[in-house]
Parts: structure tokens; C-alpha cells; sequence
């Protein structure tokens, strides 16, 4: 006796829910090893990443066209749909298992091309031949030199006379940014970088294991010992006596010239523990 035609509509469905079933299985597997490939550290030729996100297109459509067939058999064919609930089970998972690999290969696409668009901001930033990285971190060097070109750029307004003579009332000092190293014992050193709250404006790095490196941005004229008193509002009294803290005061680029960091390394190392130091560049 022949088939009901729309039973065999209904069988014809699920065949295709298997297919897909067993085309999945092995797309997962090529897409898993294809997206473990895209790491911060690894360059992945272009040809691979667009292959990534068609097959990622691909596992979504057979996934959107399973879904359409099991919502039509439990409904208009619900008494010849047979579940499978150990195949249903897996191919939700192969749903999870693609997305989640798919949205750590674009963070890591976005994550590579905000690293190079700050390269690339370095590189322009930079002065020719600039020969003074005061931060080992690419993100804070980038603002340091931010704050350099706008140094810069403040030192090329000409001045009117009347403007030229207000000048001259107006100390050096209070122009600029500082720049500070805050040198001691290890611990000591860890203690003060874990604990310590900047203003949000300001910076502070872990430039090696006994040295803090910073920088205070001033949004206003601050003095000498307005600079010392924001470094003391992270050191405690008692720390201060055991550390070595240098300010460098940045009124002009020229300052910044080849060989400063040796300098620095210098006056640190002929300072005395509890010494503040302030230096004019």
C-alpha cells in the first residue's frame, strides 16, 4: 500500500533536517580549526578570514533552515514528526560552539586593528627621529605624545606684544606636563602601584620591577609644589622616606633630547632614598 503524500512530505523533511545534520558535523570541525588560527600574536592572511565568515554564513543558514523544518513538522506534520532529541541537542550546541568562536575571531580582528591604527598613530605623532620612550606601553607612549604635539603646538603661537608682555609675568613652570619615576624595593614598588588612584587625566605604568614611570597632565598652572603634592596624595609618609622620586618638568620638546633616559638613570642613582627631585627640561 503507497504512502500518505504527505507523509512522505514529512519524511522528505526530516532527510533534509539529517543532511544538514551531517553537513554541519564537518563544517564545525573545518570552522573550529580555520578560527584558532586568528590570534593577537599570529598574522592570518586576508583569504583565511574571509573564508571564516562565509562558513560562519553557511553553518547560520543551515542552522535558520533546520529550525524552519523542525517548527513545520511539529506543526502541520506533527504526527509523522519523530523527534531526535540526541541530534537536537548537538546541533544547538553546534550553534553555541560557532557563534562563541566567531565573536572571539572578530574581537580579535578589532582588538589587532585598533593595535595598529595606534602604531600608526605613534609613527605620526612622533617627532623624526624622537629618541625618548619614557613608557614601555604603546597606549600610554601614545599619549604622552599627544601631549607633546600639543606642547608644540602651543610653543608656535606667536604672541602679541600686549600678549608677549603678559608672558613675561607668567613663570615657565606653570606651562607643560610632568613627567615623574618613583624608584625602590620591589614590594614597596607593588604595593604603590596596586593601591594607587590617579586623577583620570594622569598615568601610571609598572616599568619594571623597582621603578614606576608617570605622567601628570595639568588641565591648569600648577606650581612645583602642587606637582610634589600630587605625588604625595598615592605615597604615604612613611613609604616616602624609602623611595627615590624624580619630576621631570617638560616646558619645551627640546628638552626631550637623545639620551635623557640615560640621565635620568643617572640622577635616580645619586639621589637619596626619601629625595624628592624636580628637573626643569
Amino acid at each position: 500500500m503507497p504512502k500518505d503524500p504527505v507523509q512522505q512530505y514529512a519524511e522528505s523533511l526530516e532527510r533534509t533536517i539529517q543532511q544538514n545534520y551531517y553537513s554541519l558535523k564537518e563544517s564545525i570541525e573545518n570552522f573550529k580549526e580555520m578560527a584558532l588560527l586568528v590570534t593577537p600574536e599570529r598574522e592570518v592572511p586576508q583569504e583565511i578570514i574571509v573564508e571564516i565568515r562565509q562558513l560562519y554564513k553557511e553553518i547560520q543558514n543551515r542552522l535558520s533552515e533546520i529550525k524552519a523544518i523542525q517548527q513545520l513538522l511539529q506543526g502541520k506534520y506533527r504526527q509523522y514528526y519523530h523527534r531526535n532529541p540526541l541530534r537536537d541537542r548537538e546541533i544547538i550546541e553546534f550553534g553555541f560552539l560557532a557563534k562563541n568562536l566567531y565573536s572571539k575571531v572578530e574581537y580579535t580582528l578589532m582588538q589587532k586593528q585598533a593595535k595598529a591604527k595606534r602604531r600608526e598613530e605613534v609613527s605620526k605623532g612622533e617627532p623624526k627621529g624622537f629618541p625618548f620612550q619614557w613608557f614601555r606601553s604603546r597606549d600610554h607612549q601614545v599619549l604622552f605624545l599627544r601631549n607633546l604635539r600639543l606642547l608644540k603646538e602651543l610653543s608656535y603661537e606667536a604672541p602679541s606684544e600686549a600678549g608677549a608682555q603678559e608672558m613675561r609675568g607668567v613663570s615657565e613652570e606653570n606651562r607643560g606636563f610632568t613627567l615623574f619615576s618613583i624608584r625602590g624595593e620591589t614590594e614597596l614598588i607593588n604595593a604603590i602601584y596596586l593601591r594607587a588612584r590617579l586623577r583620570e587625566q594622569d598615568v601610571l605604568e609598572r616599568f619594571s620591577k623597582d621603578e614606576l614611570h608617570g605622567l601628570f597632565i595639568h588641565l591648569k598652572e600648577v606650581s612645583t609644589e602642587e606637582v610634589e603634592k600630587l605625588l604625595r596624595r598615592f605615597i604615604e609618609e612613611e613609604e616616602r622616606r624609602k623611595l627615590k622620586c624624580l619630576l621631570l618638568r617638560v616646558l619645551s620638546l627640546k628638552g626631550l633630547r637623545e639620551g635623557l633616559m640615560e640621565e635620568v638613570k643617572l640622577i635616580l642613582e645619586r639621589m637619596a632614598p626619601g629625595e624628592i627631585k624636580t628637573v626643569f627640561l
